[in-house]
């Protein structure tokens, strides 16, 4: 048993032979290998592929299509509030602060009287 020892000894680097050993946790997740552990993922192994029906959404010709509850919502409330915030983001007023320093050097550059007043009219 110490030749096998003295045999992993000498197989490390010499690094790890300098360190001081690390001391081991005893839990069971440490000492568990990967390989015993189960692999729980996506629940069945049924197929999720849908074939098609070769009916247009689904519903046959002379059969009544029949509404589903999500669709009144999305209808009536949701598209026309995404078209009512559309247009209050585009009429927003333009509150950048380049804006706002484009128009305050104008009034100073106006008030010098460097630039001339726009709304004055020369004949």
């Amino acid at each position: 048993m110490s030749a096998i020892r003295t045999a992993r000894a000498l197989a490390r680097p010499a690094s790890s032979i300098l360190r001081a050993p690390v001391a081991r946790t005893s839990t069971p997740f440490a000492t568990r290998a990967f390989s015993q552990s189960m692999v729980k993922r996506g629940g069945g192994h049924e197929s999720h592929y849908d074939a098609p029906q070769g009916w247009l959404f689904g519903v046959k010709p002379g059969e009544e299509y029949k509404k589903e509850g999500w669709e009144n919502v999305t209808f009536y409330v949701f598209i026309p509030l995404m078209v009512l915030c559309m247009g209050v983001y585009a009429f927003k007023p333009d509150t950048s602060i380049q804006t706002w320093a484009l128009e305050e050097a104008r009034r100073r550059l106006e008030a010098e009287g460097i630039l001339a007043d726009p709304d004055v009219k020369k004949d």
